[in-house]
């Protein structure tokens, strides 16, 4: 990989969540994809979850260890699509591994080598990369069995939290303080009915 064009961006994942959860949950979802901060949400997908994602600026594999991965086609993002959920974009996609060296060493063979790394509290490992309009968090799972890399969730930023709670009501857990400094945090509860795990996050000061 060399110059700033050929970086690897984040252009969109494919979810197996039916159109119209979203669509229940305030985002405004047109030929069953959201449109968010420049990424493009696919919903309906064959696998439950996250089922892969594309990348643009580099030529990938079919899977990074274990992670289904397209190159970006013509097709781009809608600009300007507002939510009435208050949803500007996507702060973090959570990818989990069991081998978090195996996992990084992969990710780095594509393009996307992490840059910052951290220990969290219970001594697992995370590492970060931003791919364009979002961060990758690679999120060490100890316990977990021996297997390939999975994405786990992601993390939409929304101009108004609490309004969204009021919206939500009591599928959202009640906002918290983020990792993040001066930023909070709400988890989307189950009974929403999605098939991986989503937060909500206020935006960056």
């Amino acid at each position: 990989m060399s110059g700033e064009s050929s970086r690897p961006e984040l252009v969109g994942l494919r979810l197996g969540d039916p159109a119209e959860r979203w669509k229940a949950l305030g985002f405004d979802v047109h030929d069953s994809a959201v449109q968010l901060g420049g990424l493009e949400l696919e919903l309906g997908c064959e696998a439950p979850g996250i089922a892969g994602w594309r990348l643009r600026g580099a030529e990938v594999p079919p899977a990074i260890d274990g992670l289904r991965t397209e190159e970006a086609t013509t097709r781009m993002a809608r600009a300007g699509t507002e939510h009435p959920n208050g949803a500007i974009g996507i702060d973090h996609v959570v990818v989990t591994t069991p081998d978090f060296d195996r996992t990084a060493a992969a990710l780095a063979a594509a393009g996307i080598e992490l840059r910052r790394f951290r220990e969290a509290a219970g001594g697992f490992r995370q590492g970060f990369r931003r791919l364009g309009p979002a961060i990758l968090e690679l999120v060490e799972a100890r316990d977990a069995p021996p297997g390939p890399a999975s994405f786990w969730g992601l993390v939409v930023i929304v101009a108004d939290l609490h309004a969204l709670a009021d919206r939500l009501g009591d599928r959202l857990a009640a906002p918290t303080d983020a990792v993040q400094p001066g930023r909070q945090i709400a988890t989307l509860r189950r009974s929403a009915g999605l098939g991986e795990p989503v937060a909500f996050m206020t935006p960056e000061n």
